[in-house]
């Protein structure tokens, strides 16, 4: 029987990244779902739904496991998605500055025999982030398209005081956790796994 092949559900160059980096050959597309949230549903369970949408919206083919992320920046219980402008992404940033918050990461894989799913959650505290610092970040183009404005492995990572859980999954995908499903779906990574981009 012939090894599966991979298909990544994203066009995300982080997630790709993290993909190289565990060592994986894959193809890669987009997909479009809508991605808001739904009237009384939980970041986690919203993050992990958008994951399996994302996965099971791909066509790559019989035979391909596809595996598809979403993540959600989680303040008390407001989600901070990607910014729709200036204002709004100094608002976020104002809004963690000081505070500790959660990121949430929902990892789906689909095969054509089965769909699992996870869920990481990895709690991050900023520092004090001053607004004159939040609009020259802003300027910088980083926050753009970044779920709570802004990109841990990039300049913002002059911001955390404090990590506990998965930095990958900040990033985007969890490392450890989405080895564990791939293998699972017949996918093996071959560099030693490590949480880091």
């Amino acid at each position: 029987m012939p090894a599966a092949k991979l298909h990544l559900a994203s066009s995300s160059p982080r997630r790709r990244q993290i993909l190289d980096n565990m060592g994986l050959e894959y193809t890669v597309a987009g997909v479009d779902v809508d991605e808001r949230q739904h009237r009384g549903e939980s970041a986690d369970i919203m993050v992990v739904r958008l994951a399996i949408e994302k996965a099971r919206a791909a066509d790559p083919g019989p035979g391909t496991v596809v595996l598809a992320a979403d993540t959600a920046v989680v303040l008390d219980s407001d989600v901070f998605g990607k910014p729709s402008d200036e204002a709004d992404a100094l608002r976020m940033l104002a809004a963690l500055s000081g505070r500790c918050h959660q990121v949430m990461t929902g990892v789906a894989v689909h095969s054509d025999r089965s769909t699992a799913s996870l869920l990481s959650v990895t709690d991050v505290k900023f520092r004090e982030i001053g607004p004159d610092e939040a609009l020259a970040y802003w300027q910088s183009g980083e926050p753009r398209g970044k779920a709570g404005a802004y990109a841990i492995q990039g300049r913002a990572g002059a911001f955390v005081e404090r990590i506990t859980g998965s930095y990958t999954g900040v990033v985007g995908l969890p490392v450890l956790e989405t080895a564990e499903l791939l293998r699972a779906a017949g996918i093996e990574p071959t560099a030693e796994l490590k949480d880091t981009v």
